[in-house]
């Protein structure tokens, strides 16, 4: 039979480009987030509120992203991906400006609600399109551009976004996504694929808003768990609630002849393994990272906000220094193998940080950086591939949307853990504010996590996810 070398090649070129122009404007979506944080001081002066109402746009952010995200795979099926998904980075540049522009909170609120929205349509409609042209042999490849956003923006967020507030002024941070949106909409228009489902199913209102009151009230819940007193209490209620919600749209969902988000995918293997159980735990772990070490460097350690800043980069270096090799790995060991060895670091890490102290030797503790950013780094590659391992072309749709929905509530609820744990231990020790027993007793915490999460790896196939990985084949 007459072979045609050049389609696999073109198709390998189409796809890498894809998943680069989806990572570039994920990666613009998650530094925003990570950014913010450090001009909440200025801008609240510029508004002429406090720091903790201005909070409000972070809030208004993540619960604008978690209403509108199980809207991400009817709505591409119905008006197509590729006009889905440039709407969506439209919408999330043009607010960016918004938030620029605002000169109180009531419309720096309005326009982070705006950007919240055209987030949480990014991710799991550039995600979907991504997986869907990648053939199983080169999903390893393709799912690491795709990983690189969560691993840089969290870490690099925090130190980019100060060096602005400080140089040119708060607003910038914002304005600097319009050039990165507006090329990101052009180079979709040209190579993203447009695609539409032609049945044209009616919406599921009802899965919609059990949908969105589950996953609103479960992540606002996780926000404020860590405070106390009657806020505790309100934080309680509203993640009861969530669990209420979450039981009755997956009861809704399971029913229903075209449900909002089909829960096929969760019936394979690797998307119930790499989702929720391992996967999940050590993903509401990772996410950690950028709170607790900033805080070790800060609080333990008494460095300023840039010294700081530093030693977190040097996790970053880990993160991105060992991506060369995860695929390598991933191939030679399988994807049960692998996790399994690189979970056991895992466990190693936080523990180790758990017993630095100022006095630790300096190029001692650069090492313990690099490893844990680089383990870090190995295991969300793993878990983010695997997701996709055993779903076939026609559910990754509504795969990713799951998957986009549930990092959410995971990563969410990592932070709250942590978060939590600080306030539990500085109430036992009785200080008045968070040192560096208290942060030894988190990442203590954050360790005995990944016990249970590696060992839930112990329980995964070897042959899970193998058509990806090649090996033993």
């Amino acid at each position: 039979m007459p072979t045609h070398p050049a389609r696999p090649a073109a198709a390998r070129g189409s796809a890498t480009l894809v998943a680069l122009i989806v990572a570039v404007s994920s990666f613009m979506q998650n530094l925003d987030g990570a950014i913010i944080n450090t001009s909440l001081p200025l801008m609240a002066r510029s508004f002429g509120v406090s720091s903790v109402a201005l909070s409000l746009g972070i809030t208004a952010y993540m619960l604008a992203a978690a209403a509108v995200s199980p809207l991400a795979h009817w709505l591409s099926r119905r008006f197509g991906t590729r006009t889905v998904l440039v709407g969506a980075v439209l919408l999330f540049t043009a607010a960016s400006v918004g938030c620029g522009l605002a000169r109180g909170l009531p419309s720096f609120v309005l326009a982070r609600i705006a950007q919240g929205a055209g987030g949480a349509l990014m991710v799991p409609v550039g995600l979907a399109v991504v997986m869907r042209h990648t053939p199983p042999s080169e999903m390893l490849r393709i799912t690491a551009y795709t990983v690189w956003p969560a691993l840089l923006a969290p870490v690099i967020g925090p130190v980019l976004g100060g060096l602005i507030t400080e140089t040119i002024g708060w607003r910038w941070n914002f304005w600097l996504n319009l050039p990165v949106g507006l090329l990101g909409a052009a180079a979709m228009l040209r190579v993203v694929p447009q695609e539409r489902d032609p049945g044209r199913h009616p919406l599921d209102l009802t899965g919609l808003v059990l949908c969105a009151l589950g996953l609103t009230c479960l992540l606002a819940g996780f926000q404020r768990s860590a405070a106390g007193g009657a806020e505790r209490d309100v934080a309680l209620g509203l993640i009861a609630v969530g669990l209420l919600g979450g039981w009755a749209a997956l009861r809704h969902l399971r029913r229903h002849p075209f449900p909002l988000l089909s829960l096929g995918p969760l019936s394979r293997p690797s998307m119930r393994y790499a989702s929720l159980y391992p996967g999940g735990l050590f993903r509401a772990v990772f996410s950690s990272a950028p709170l607790l070490l900033p805080l070790l460097f800060q609080l333990g350690f008494g460095l300023s906000p840039a010294a700081a800043g530093g030693w977190v980069l040097v996790y970053f270096c880990g993160n991105i220094g060992i991506k060369p090799a995860t695929t390598p790995i991933l191939r030679r060991f399988g994807f049960r193998n692998a996790m399994l060895a690189d979970g056991m670091l895992v466990i190693l890490s936080p523990a180790m940080l758990a017993i630095v102290t100022p006095h630790t030797p300096k190029p001692l503790l650069a090492a313990l950086l690099l490893f844990a950013g680089a383990v870090r780094s190995m295991q969300l590659t793993a878990i983010t591939t695997l997701a996709f391992a055993d779903v076939p072309g026609p559910e990754r749709g509504a795969a990713s949307n799951l998957v986009s929905m549930l990092q959410q509530a995971f990563s969410a609820a990592g932070v709250a853990a942590a978060a939590f744990s600080l306030s539990l231990f500085q109430g036992m020790l009785h200080d008045a504010t968070v040192t560096l027993p208290e942060l030894h007793a988190a990442f203590w915490t954050a360790a005995g996590l990944c016990l249970m999460g590696t060992l839930g790896v112990v329980w995964m196939p070897q042959t899970l996810g193998r058509e990806v990985s090649g090996h033993g084949t």
